[in-house]
């Protein structure tokens, strides 16, 4: 085979392995899209209306953006019972709802870093610190988030945050608002923003709120988020985002900044589902 032969199998194999995989792009595209735009079983619906307290307040537009955010969720995330928890679709739905809810009116993928959910039947014990580097080794927890791609939940515990969605305390949205943390390799407080100029506003308000709350928290005030939210940056944005959408008057009223900046990243105002 000469030279020139060689070259043009090269370029028939370079050429050919861009279409290969320029078409199973478009199908993916494809199937995804279908997904989206896909309605839910009426049995995921009971679930929804049960385990998602905001769903009665959904527009119509929103409530079919949910219902194809979860389809997607599912379709692409493994979910895997530890401690001899079976999973089922209650299970599985009532986590992607929430997390779900997060992403509901932003143009962005679904947790593209996220490959699986672990969960537990109850409050388990971790063998080491999580990649925030927060907690002892060997402590009792209710959930973690991995930036391998991996989140950890107590059922009970997403259960018990279901039922209750108005006290500020949701293991599940906590855990999924470290993930989008956690898309730009690091967990900071500071997530993927829209665009450039946003970063600057993001920095100035969510650093002056950090600081101001960690001395009310030292002071030994009463405050409307977490006290755990004074442990880190990356804490302080997820347990302002469990306070957000389960207590947004109080958020709202104590922070209005702070909430301010929450509502133009989630696009969403959860003060409008009261």
């Amino acid at each position: 085979m000469t030279d020139t032969q060689v070259l043009i199998l090269i370029i028939i194999v370079v050429i050919g392995a861009a279409l290969i995989w320029a078409i199973s792009k478009q199908i993916k595209k494809a199937k995804r899209q279908k997904l989206l735009t896909a309605d839910i079983p009426r049995e995921w619906v009971n679930i929804l209306k049960e385990s998602l307290i905001p769903y009665q307040y959904l527009s119509g537009r929103e409530k079919q953006r949910l219902h194809g955010t979860i389809n997607l969720f599912l379709a692409e995330k493994i979910f895997e019972g530890c401690g001899g928890l079976e999973i089922t679709d209650e299970i599985r739905v009532t986590i992607a709802a929430q997390a779900c809810m997060l992403l509901l009116n932003r143009p962005i993928d679904v947790y593209p870093r996220l490959q699986s959910i672990l969960v537990y039947p109850n409050t388990y014990v971790a063998d080491g610190q999580n990649l925030l580097g927060v907690g002892d080794p060997d402590s009792v927890r209710l959930g973690e988030s991995w930036q391998s791609g991996v989140v950890v939940l107590s059922w009970n515990s997403v259960k018990g945050g279901a039922a209750n969605f108005e006290d500020g305390h949701n293991v599940t949205i906590h855990e999924f608002a470290h993930q989008l943390d956690q898309e730009n390799s690091s967990a900071d407080g500071a997530p993927i923003l829209e665009d450039r100029s946003s970063y600057r506003t993001w920095a100035h308000i969510f650093s002056h709120e950090y600081d101001d709350f960690k001395k009310d928290t030292k002071k030994g005030r009463r405050t409307c988020i977490d006290r755990y939210g004074a442990t880190n940056p990356a804490e302080f944005f997820a347990v302002a985002t469990e306070t957000f959408f389960e207590k947004p008057e109080q958020l709202h009223k104590k922070r209005p900044e702070l909430y301010d900046e929450l509502k133009h990243y989630y696009h969403i105002d959860p003060l409008k589902w009261n």
